[in-house]
């Protein structure tokens, strides 16, 4: 058992994840891509910005030889899905400036962890994307663009949400179980993910990471806290109106809605 920092915190996100070796292992794992990389970049940032806009990628690796650019992003709750979508188009767009043509001369993978929201989609705990083109109507993929650019949104609270492969689930296992700030590393048989618990393990943490830590605990929490009002009262205005409608038991509410039977006769 050992006490570990959480890795909700940016500061921890990165110093687990900024490693060569920790990074190229993860990716491989989600995507299949075996990375030859000598460094992880932090708040890497294009400048001039691109369409204007500042833009920031907490890890940025790329593979010369390979010609592959991997973007890793530590989600906030607030966060909304067009920033990130923002940000890996601007890297994209980026990767044409040293093209003699429009082609983009280099793939780029976006992964993106959220480690408080819950996967919005009943039947995934990762949304994929690959832009590629449709060449019917039924959804048969036609990658026109020759660049197999890649997209992946990671709810790592949902990690037994839907049939993952035993490698990928044991990566969200150990982020989210990170949370609690215990972990038994006997659970795990990743040499990498264990590489990270000695990493983010409180007795190994700077002092400058400790500040960063605590700087950090206070504007989280307090968001946290409001995202989680705003789910309880969404919450409560649906269960109304289906009392209102008068078709459901309390009980039938309480079950869809994620409420307890209390709450719902409280209302």
């Amino acid at each position: 058992m050992k006490q570990v920092a959480p890795l909700r915190y940016d500061v921890i996100f990165k110093k687990a994840f900024g490693q060569p070796d920790v990074f190229t292992a993860l990716v491989k794992d989600f995507t299949g891509i075996e990375l030859e990389i000598d460094e992880v970049e932090n708040d890497k940032c294009f400048y001039p910005a691109v369409a204007n806009v500042a833009n920031r990628f907490d890890l940025f690796a790329e593979d010369k030889k390979n010609r592959v650019i991997v973007e890793m992003q530590h989600a906030h709750y607030p966060d909304t899905y067009e920033r990130f979508l923002y940000y890996q188009l601007s890297a994209m767009v980026e990767s044409i400036k040293s093209a003699s043509n429009y082609k983009f001369p280099k793939t780029v993978i976006t992964m993106v962890f959220f480690t408080e929201k819950k996967t919005p989609s009943p039947n995934s705990s990762i949304l994929y994307r690959k832009f590629n083109v449709m060449e019917d109507f039924k959804g048969t993929e036609f990658n026109l663009f020759g660049r197999e650019h890649q997209m992946l949104f990671i709810y790592t609270s949902s990690y037994g949400h839907g049939d993952l492969p035993e490698e990928i689930e044991e990566w969200m296992k150990a982020i989210d179980n990170s949370l609690t700030g215990t972990i038994y590393e006997e659970d795990y048989t990743n040499p990498q993910i264990q590489r990270i618990f000695d990493l983010i393990e409180m007795d190994n943490l700077t002092p400058e990471e400790n500040a960063l830590l605590k700087d950090d605990y206070y504007p989280e929490k307090s968001l946290r806290e409001a995202g989680q009002a705003k789910v309880e009262e969404a919450q409560a205005n649906i269960a109304l109106n289906f009392k209102a409608l008068g078709t459901l038991t309390d009980e039938q509410i309480a079950n869809a809605i994620g409420l307890t039977l209390e709450e719902v006769k409280a209302l």
